[in-house]
């Protein structure tokens, strides 16, 4: 008997929970103060925002809202990693990427507010929009990376899938073509610990799920996901990788989702209370305050005038968002064909009756 291949995962982590440096030699986006503070001020805005959405939710004013509380780390350092030719495929919680790449707050409460006048985003028109079927925009991320190669652009597709999602064969069929043709892609797993109400645990039995990517030849890492120096630093090694036309790679970022899996979820039925208590202590937005003012950059005066800052702006875009005209009816027929086929006139003609009394 003779071993043929052996593999191993190797994991990252650069700022401990207390924002404390956990090794000498840090990456250079731990020098660069300037670029990490303002990271810092998106992963605000994003926190601000995210607690302003779901409060409109729960008054009616918004539909099911997906938050990110927790993930600002992951989502802001895919998002801020890309240059703008590059394309995103999204899942439905990526709004610090989101905004990163362009998009209002008030497009983002414009699409969960039922109107998809909300995807006409102020971002790159050539990313996708938020994709609520599981696993199926790691699909168009390849297809897009696939288009990149032969067309011998220097472009990168990023997308990203939760834990359950990664198990999912539209994102088992992306890595294998991915592989198989070395594509330019990146593929960011948030393992946030919950596929809805199934725990990490039960839903797989890998030892991490980086190693997924290793099945379709893929270099398959996994990064503390409440870091975003680890986080910046796996992003850029492998935008930078397929940029050059060294194919696709997997980041498994660790984090923990601190929400309901959305607002038509109660995750109090089902997650322990201290397992929740112990994640907040690890949370992305407390490590990096603190190591900014470790380094003499950040004080509570600055957090104050920021948190002012972002609730206003997120005010705006409230109330921008709730001065959009709501579309009629049968606009949901008309951007579709250019010449409707007789059921679907049938069903705009219902749809018009039925608006109309």
């Amino acid at each position: 008997m003779k071993t043929i291949a052996s593999f191993e995962i190797k994991y990252y982590q650069f700022l401990d929970e207390h924002g404390k440096p956990v090794i000498e030699n840090m990456p250079a986006l731990a020098s660069d103060l300037d670029q990490l503070t303002q990271l810092y001020k998106t992963m605000t805005q994003v926190r601000i925002f995210d607690d302003k959405a779901i409060k409109l939710q729960r008054t009616g004013k918004l539909g099911t809202y997906a938050s990110s509380l927790g993930h600002e780390a992951i989502h802001v350092g895919m998002g801020s990693a890309m240059k703008h030719e590059d394309v995103l495929a999204p899942m439905y919680r990526e709004y610090g990427a989101m905004m990163c790449r362009g998009v209002k707050m008030s497009e983002i409460l414009t699409y969960w507010g039922g109107n998809e006048e909300g995807s006409n985003f102020s971002g790159p028109a050539h990313d996708y929009p938020i994709c609520v079927p599981i696993a199926t925009q790691c699909m168009l991320a390849s297809g897009s990376a696939m288009a990149f190669k032969l067309r011998k652009q220097p472009r990168v597709a990023v997308t990203i899938v939760g834990d359950g999602g990664s198990s999912k064969g539209d994102f088992l069929e992306a890595l294998n073509a991915a592989g198989a043709w070395q594509l330019p892609v990146v593929f960011v797993i948030a393992n946030n610990q919950w596929a809805i109400s199934v725990p990490r645990k039960k839903q797989s039995g890998a030892q991490t799920l980086a190693q997924k990517g290793l099945a379709a030849g893929l270099p398959s890492v996994q990064v503390d996901g409440n870091d975003i120096v680890a986080v910046r630093w796996a992003m850029d090694t492998a935008i930078k990788r397929a940029r050059e036309g060294k194919g696709a790679s997997v980041i498994e970022c660790i984090t923990y989702r601190l929400s309901d899996h959305t607002t038509a979820d109660d995750a109090s039925r089902y997650r322990p209370t201290d397992e929740v208590e112990d994640a907040w202590k690890l949370e992305p937005l407390i490590r990096l305050k603190a190591y900014l003012k470790d380094q003499g950059v950040w004080s509570d005066d600055q957090q104050t005038e920021l948190e002012t800052e972002c609730a206003s702006a997120v005010e705006d875009a409230v109330t921008e968002y709730m001065n959009t005209p709501i579309p009629a009816i049968t606009e949901m027929f008309d951007h579709m064909y250019d010449e409707l086929p007789h059921d679907l006139a049938q069903q705009r003609a219902f749809a018009l009756e039925t608006e109309n009394g």
